[in-house]
């Protein structure tokens, strides 16, 4: 099979929406959103999933924009009801179903240069995977599946356990601020970078919103600051999604930690302003990198 730049693995979700004015069911989860923001750019990109047959017209929507998806078969999809009260800030979350783990028999003979690991829940890929593409590729991992186990429907946050051993593989480490506390038991964001690191991560991305992010390789702190919105903020989910999209994406085309970071941040600044996924173009984000340096927000 064809070596593709960059390689996604992970679910694609059902996810139910429910308000007090309606309820809306989309796709959603890191491949999706992950996999929008790629196709917007120039890139050999491919995507594997794993869903059930009755969800397809999901993949559907992501193949209508080109991209390469191979599909694995699944009894269930992931399936995510979010319900809000009156005051959006509160919500409630279960889960409604789980789509089988992804297992390394069925991705013999996928080649990429790197590979992104979007696990939703801490089953869905296992560390002997992730032993097994790391002699294949570079590795990027988005660790907030691991940090979430479902109890009679409801997501329960929980350390995961296998992290030394599953780490030592991974180069792209990407955390928010409170996926990296409990991994790692600090509230220092230096601290708690150096910690990653020694457990074998070459490159710790850790993402702050609004405030910026931090990268940490080889002993340097790199702070990525944030653009702030022309507009207001639309809709931030799939916002660090997009980030890491961007991210690898320059990475994979010799770009430094910091251009890699800065682009990733006017990215994920372009979708915040938006509705859904990422829909700009490369030119869009360069256009603001150039025009509002001026206007960053500095960590």
């Amino acid at each position: 099979m064809k070596r593709t730049d960059i390689c996604c693995i992970g679910h694609i979700t059902h996810d139910k929406v429910v308000t007090p004015r309606s309820v809306v069911h989309m796709a959603g989860g890191t491949a999706f959103y992950f996999s929008c923001a790629l196709s917007r750019l120039e890139v050999d990109y491919r995507l594997v999933t794993s869903l059930a047959p009755a969800d397809l017209s999901f993949v559907d929507e992501l193949r209508s924009k080109g991209i390469d998806v191979i599909v694995l078969p699944s009894a269930q999809t992931v399936f995510f009801e979010n319900r809000y009260s009156g005051n959006q800030d509160q919500r409630t979350q279960r889960v409604l179903g789980q789509a089988d783990s992804f297992s390394t028999g069925q991705l013999e003979g996928i080649q990429a240069r790197v590979f992104h690991f979007g696990p939703l829940l801490a089953g869905d890929i296992p560390v002997s995977l992730i032993r097994s593409l790391s002699e294949r590729g570079q590795l990027s991992l988005d660790a907030q599946g691991y940090l979430r186990n479902v109890k009679k429907t409801i997501v329960v946050a929980t350390d995961w356990l296998e992290k030394k051993e599953a780490l030592q593989y991974v180069h792209t480490l990407k955390v928010n601020e409170s996926e990296m506390m409990v991994l790692t038991g600090q509230k220092d964001v230096r601290e708690g970078a150096k910690i990653l690191s020694g457990w074998g991560v070459r490159e710790v991305v850790i993402t702050l919103g609004s405030i910026g992010s931090v990268i940490y390789s080889a002993g340097i702190y790199t702070t990525i600051p944030a653009y702030v919105p022309t507009t207001s903020v639309v809709d931030a989910t799939g916002c660090g999604d997009t980030y890491m999209a961007g991210y690898l994406y320059q990475r994979v085309r010799g770009a430094s930690i910091r251009e890699a970071g800065e682009f990733a941040a006017a990215m994920a600044t372009l979708k915040i302003e938006g509705s859904g996924p990422f829909t700009g173009t490369r030119a869009e984000v360069l256009t603001l990198l150039a025009s509002r340096k001026d206007q960053m927000i500095r960590i």
